[in-house]
């Protein structure tokens, strides 16, 4: 059973904290849905100041929706527009202020303000992302993007481990040299 906590300590103890939890809590399963779903559950309970958080995956080229807390969200977004598919097009973590001054940024929830994009990279292919939204212009930090950086890194380690990824479609079954593909069940 899980048990919320009081996080102390400092920002970069609290996501250490944050990391351990999500390690612990993920060891053992397999199921991509799940592990991504308790993922995007613990950041919703962990972080303040937002009103959503959860995964985009890629599929057949384009971020499909994927586990998340929130508002029902857009179900798809093309690689290069809005924060998330910029953040796939680059590679690299986008933060955003103001997203109203963000170019082209989808607005699946009115009330957000700022947000922040990870991408989850593999083998040097983006195969998803998180995302997570604030009502709160300038909520993400420098040690904010640190720490969901660390905790995108725990996450990979489970969930790109097993052999059952048809979450992640036929994209991820290319890149992915560790895995028989002749074995796997869809």
């Amino acid at each position: 059973m899980f048990t919320k906590i009081n996080y102390e300590g400092s920002i970069q103890a609290q996501y250490n904290t944050l990391a351990t939890q999500l390690d612990a809590l993920l060891t053992g399963e397999s199921d991509q849905i799940a592990n991504l779903s308790n993922a995007s559950a613990l950041l919703n309970v962990f972080l303040s100041d937002i009103n959503w958080v959860g995964f985009y995956v890629m599929k057949e080229g384009e971020l499909v929706l994927g586990p998340f807390q929130g508002l029902p969200a857009c179900v798809r977004i093309p690689v290069g527009r809005g924060v998330c598919g910029t953040a796939v097009a680059q590679k690299a973590t986008i933060v955003v202020e103001d997203v109203h001054a963000f170019p082209g940024h989808i607005a699946c929830d009115a009330a957000s303000n700022a947000e922040i994009v990870i991408p989850l990279i593999k083998n040097d292919e983006v195969i998803g992302v998180l995302d997570i939204d604030s009502p709160i212009k300038k909520r993400f930090s420098k040690e904010d993007q640190a720490g969901l950086e660390a905790f995108v890194d725990v996450l990979m380690k489970h969930i790109y481990t097993s052999k059952r990824l048809s979450i992640l479609g036929k994209a991820f079954y290319y890149t992915c040299s560790c895995i028989d593909s002749s074995n796997m069940q869809t």
